[in-house]
C-alpha cells in the first residue's frame, strides 16, 4: 500500500492509497480524499475536503466576518491615494497587514462575547460548538501578531498607528457590550486604519487625510449605533443616522470647480445607497436592522470612492469592484 505523510495545519495527516483514492486519517482534517488527476508531466492529486472540514473552514470565515474585507482594502487604498500613492508593492503589503489585524480583531470579538452569545446568539460558532473558545483566542492573537509583523516593515509612524489600531481593536472587543459609546471606539479603529494607510503614501499623514479619516469615523459611529439595536434587541435610535452625512459635507468643501460635478454625482450615489439601506428600518413596519447594517458596511467603499474623487478611472473601477465584492461576499458570509 502506498503511504505518504503530509503536514497541514495542526497535526499530521496520513495519506494512504485505497480504492484508487488517497484518504487521510488523524488531525482536524480527518478523512480528506485526494483524487488523482491526469497530467502529462507528472502524477498530481486534488484534495477534496470532507463535509466536516468544509464546515470548519466556513466557521473560520464566519468568525473573521471576511465579507467585510473589501471595505478594509478600500480604506487602505483610499488612505494611500489621498496621501500621494506610491509603490504598489507597499500597498499590497499594507492590505495584507490590515487584513490580518481585521481578522484577528473579529476573532477576539467572538472570544470576548462568549457569555453574551450563549444567552442571545447561540448560533454563533463558539456557543454552537463549531469551534472551541481556546482555538478562537489562539487564532485571534496570532492574526494580530502577523498584522503587526507585516506593518513593522514600514516607517515608525505606520507602526505607531498600527499599535494604536490594535489597542482600539482589543479595547472595543473587551468593552463594547458594556458601554454605550462603544461605537466611538469602533470608529477609532477605522480612523487609525485610514491614517495607517495614509502614512504609507508618498506625502504621509496630511491634513486632508486626517479630515477624511474623521469623516469616515463619523460614518462608522452612525452605522455602529444602528447595529447596536440589532445585538441589544432594543429600540432603534434614529439620530445616529445624521452621522452618516459628514463624508458628503467634506466632499462638498474640498472639491473645487474642476472636480465639483463628479463629486456631486458620487454624492448622489452615496445618498441613494444610504437611503436604500435605511429604508429597511425607516420606511417599513417590518424592520430589518441586519440588512440595513450590512448595506451600510458595504457603503464604506462608496465613502472611500467619494473621498478619492478625481483619482482616475482605473482606481474608480477598483472601488466599484470592491463594492460589488462586499455585496457578493455578504450573500455567503454574514457581515455582522
Amino acid at each position: 500500500m502506498f503511504s505518504q505523510q503530509a503536514y497541514i495545519g495542526k497535526g499530521r495527516i496520513d495519506l494512504r492509497l485505497k480504492n484508487g483514492q488517497l484518504v487521510s486519517s488523524g488531525g482536524m482534517f480527518a478523512r480528506i480524499a485526494v483524487k488523482p488527476l491526469s497530467c502529462f508531466a507528472c502524477g498530481s492529486y486534488m484534495i477534496e475536503l470532507t463535509p466536516e472540514t468544509k464546515k470548519y473552514f466556513r466557521t473560520l470565515l464566519v468568525l473573521g466576518r471576511v465579507s467585510n474585507l473589501p471595505t478594509v482594502w478600500s480604506n487602505c487604498v483610499a488612505g494611500w491615494l489621498i496621501s500621494g500613492g506610491g509603490s504598489i508593492a507597499a500597498l499590497l503589503l499594507l492590505c495584507g497587514g490590515a487584513t490580518a489585524l481585521y481578522i484577528g480583531g473579529m476573532y477576539l470579538n467572538d472570544a470576548f462575547d462568549l457569555e453574551f452569545d450563549r444567552l442571545n446568539r447561540s448560533e454563533r460558532p463558539i456557543p454552537s460548538g463549531a469551534i472551541s473558545v481556546g482555538d478562537v483566542w489562539g487564532y485571534g492573537l496570532s492574526w494580530l501578531g502577523l498584522g503587526l509583523v507585516l506593518v513593522y516593515f514600514f516607517n515608525t509612524t505606520t507602526f505607531a498607528l498600527a499599535i494604536a489600531l490594535v489597542f482600539s481593536i482589543v479595547l472595543y472587543d473587551a468593552v463594547h457590550k458594556a458601554i454605550a459609546f462603544s461605537p466611538v471606539i469602533m470608529a477609532a479603529c477605522r480612523f487609525f486604519l485610514f491614517l495607517m494607510a495614509a502614512s504609507v503614501g508618498k506625502n504621509g499623514v496630511t491634513g486632508l487625510a486626517v479630515w477624511t479619516a474623521l469623516a469616515l469615523a463619523c460614518y462608522i459611529v452612525g452605522l455602529s449605533y444602528v447595529a447596536r439595536s440589532e445585538s441589544n434587541r432594543g429600540p432603534i435610535r434614529y439620530w445616529p443616522c445624521v452621522l452618516l452625512i459628514p463624508p458628503l459635507i467634506l466632499a462638498f468643501l474640498v472639491n473645487d470647480e474642476e472636480f465639483r460635478k463628479q463629486s456631486l454625482l458620487l454624492s448622489v450615489i452615496l445618498v441613494f445607497w444610504i437611503l436604500r439601506c435605511l429604508s429597511h428600518i425607516l420606511f417599513t413596519a417590518d424592520k430589518n436592522i441586519g440588512r440595513s447594517v450590512s448595506g451600510l458596511l458595504a457603503g464604506i467603499v462608496l465613502v472611500d470612492l467619494l473621498a478619492c474623487n478625481g483619482c482616475g478611472a482605473g482606481w474608480a473601477l477598483l472601488f466599484a469592484a470592491l463594492f460589488g465584492s462586499a455585496l457578493l461576499f455578504q450573500r455567503y458570509i454574514p457581515a455582522t
